[in-house]
């Protein structure tokens, strides 16, 4: 039998669908569970959108597009970014791909060899890692501290810094922990990533999910996507289009050409009839868009202050995106073993810390993105097994 490369037996893919893969077998064995694994917003795709689309497919557009994005897309991307971003990014900065996880495998793919230096934070998506082992780079982890709110520290970045380092990612609001960067510690993060010339992803997919006081602050509005930072986003959470898989990029240009490419190559372009309905999106009616951040908002909120309920558990509510990542030390259990415990027990579908890093051990995430009384027969599913087990 001929073998594979070697990189190959270091993509590790997504551990969340993994876990989805056993649930659903237990559900085809008749159990019911609740299900707070994935980040799979519960709402449809507002009506306005899927019109949207299906006006350009009746209108034709079923053919080839650019591969760099349909160019009125590109456009409402452009005002769309002036004004939540306050900078107009060059038509030849944009790039549209199938999703946003496509983004963060071409970016390190364009700016990191083989052996080179990726800073991500950890706990942190699980995407990045797998990404990273995917290009053959090194993930240097930057280790996100409960007692900073799990807030990316300028310092702790900077003391991750190799002579082999070429790119930072940082996410904000974050994946799993909910936490927003303030807009000074992202200036400092900056400062250090111009000081040591990286490259620096910004993934900005909850950007328009922020629950907090705190202002939504991008490192692109300090150097304008021109210098070193690369925007990821997409339509997947916000505007409740997961299956749409609709992303952009914003990037210096010499970094969005070669990205570009690399798009070109793997899936020649994303279907026009969705990048027809991601300008309704943008640009049409924001109504049910508002009531699903609020929505979203009022779900976390009232989960983590009901998981503060429970023995052994204490939850921070998020500052942001759709989950809480509640602290489970105080059960005597590590987080793999809390998670089989709420399954095996409970019929709650959870997901452990370490399925984004090994410093995520002790902590759980749960999505935020059932009703209030699916998370109140979860909670209360939960203190039940809690205390028969004390």
């Amino acid at each position: 039998m001929k073998k594979l490369s070697a990189i190959s037996g270091k993509i590790s893919g997504q551990p969340m669908f993994k876990v989805l893969e056993k649930i659903q077998k237990l559900e085809r064995e008749g159990r019911r569970i609740l299900h707070f694994e994935l980040g799979e917003p519960d709402f449809a795709t507002p009506a306005n959108i899927v019109d949207a689309g299906c006006k350009g497919l009746h209108d034709g557009m079923t053919h080839y597009t650019s591969s760099r994005g349909l160019f009125e897309f590109r456009q409402a991307v452009r005002r769309a970014t002036a004004f939540s971003r306050h900078f107009t990014p060059d038509d030849e900065q944009i790039l549209v791909t199938p999703g946003a996880n496509s983004i963060i495998y071409y970016t390190i793919k364009c700016l990191a060899d083989p052996g080179d230096d990726v800073l991500v934070p950890n706990p942190g998506f699980s995407s990045y890692f797998s990404a990273i082992a995917a290009c053959g780079a090194n993930p240097v982890s930057i280790r996100m501290r409960p007692e900073k709110n799990m807030i990316m520290q300028a310092e702790d970045v900077e003391k991750a810094i190799t002579p082999k380092s070429k790119l930072l990612i940082i996410n904000s609001p974050a994946n799993p922990t909910g936490a927003v960067i303030p807009p000074e510690e992202m200036q400092k993060i900056y400062a250090v990533a111009e000081k040591y010339d990286l490259y620096l992803l910004s993934d900005e997919i909850y950007a328009r999910l922020i629950f907090t006081g705190d202002r939504f602050f991008s490192p692109a509005m300090l150097d304008h996507c021109r210098e070193r930072t690369i925007i990821a986003n997409g339509f997947s959470k916000a505007f409740a289009m997961t299956g749409w898989r609709l992303g952009v990029a914003v990037g210096p240009h010499a970094v969005i050409e070669k990205m570009a490419l690399l798009n070109e190559t793997i899936v020649s372009c994303v279907p026009p009839f969705i990048q027809h309905a991601g300008i309704e999106a943008i640009q049409g009616d924001q109504t049910e868009i508002k009531m699903m951040c609020e929505e979203y908002k009022k779900r976390c909120f009232f989960l983590a202050d009901e998981l503060n309920k429970l023995p052994g558990i204490s939850c921070r509510r998020p500052g942001g995106a759709i989950y809480v990542f509640p602290d489970i030390r105080g059960t005597g259990m590590d987080s793999e073993e809390f998670c089989d415990f709420a399954l095996n027990e409970a019929s709650v579908a959870l997901l452990p810390g370490t399925n984004f890093g090994e410093f995520g051990d002790g902590f759980i995430r749960l999505s935020c993105v059932s009703s209030l009384t699916a998370i109140r027969e979860a909670v209360a599913a939960l203190d039940s097994a809690l205390r028969k087990r004390k």
